[in-house]
This record gives structure tokens, sequence and C-alpha cells, in this order.
């Protein structure tokens, strides 16, 4: 067994792809419209969804906004340096609410940054954790 994906619901699919391909550097693996259901997915990632984990986009066609609700907290994502990958989030207008720094009472470097969705995105500084 593995873990295949996450599913997120989207406002704008379109501002979506762009924010995790322009900020994180994710490829569209696949994507597709389903009229019938008035929805559309897009799968974002790193490498195959064969072999790695990725990020379903889920666009509800009726729907303009969603509530996060208390349940969810964020997406973990493994970073060279997390003080240089903030910068160049910062460069590309992307939102951080947490600066890189020490998580307390630990060795672990980290950030935080938001989607145009509200989701939080967490970066971890490799072989920090």
């Amino acid at each position: 067994m593995r873990i295949l994906h996450t599913m997120i619901r989207v406002n704008d699919l379109t501002e979506s792809i762009n924010f995790y391909q322009n900020i994180f550097g994710m490829k569209v693996l696949r994507q597709k419209e389903y009229p019938e259901g008035k929805f559309s997915l897009a799968f974002m990632g790193y490498g195959d969804e064969i072999s790695n984990t990725v990020i379903e986009l889920t666009h509800n066609w009726d729907t303009n906004k969603y509530d996060h609700g208390s349940a969810f907290g964020h997406i973990a994502i493994e970073v060279d340096d997390v003080y240089k990958a903030c910068e160049e989030i910062k460069i590309k207008g992307g939102n951080i609410v947490r600066e890189a720094g020490p998580m307390m009472g630990s060795k672990l470097l980290l950030a935080f940054i938001e989607d145009p969705n509200g989701y939080k995105i967490e970066l971890i500084q490799k072989g920090t954790f």
C-alpha cells in the first residue's frame, strides 16, 4: 500500500495550477474535465503518479468558495534551504504566513506558505527532521 494523492478543492483551477507550477515548480501530470459531473481535476506533482504522491486539485463548477473547517492542517514539502525557498517565493509573489526559522524546541527548520485558496503549505528544510 501507499498514499496516492491528497485532494483539495479550489476556487479557480487555472490560478491554482499556476500557483503550484510557479511557486513550487510542480508539473501538471494530468488534467480532465467532467461535464456531466460539473467538475474538473488536475493532478500536480514532481514525478509520475506511479512512483510519487501527488496533489489533486478539484474544481466544482458551481461552487465559488469552500469552508476549510478545522480538521485539515497542511501539506508539507521538503526543500534544500528553507530560507532561500522563502526568498524565492516572495519574489514570485507568494504569501508567506510564517517566516523561515526553527520550530520551538527543535532543530526542525520550517516556514508556512498560503496558496490562493487559503490552504497552508509547510516547507521543511531537508535534513532537519
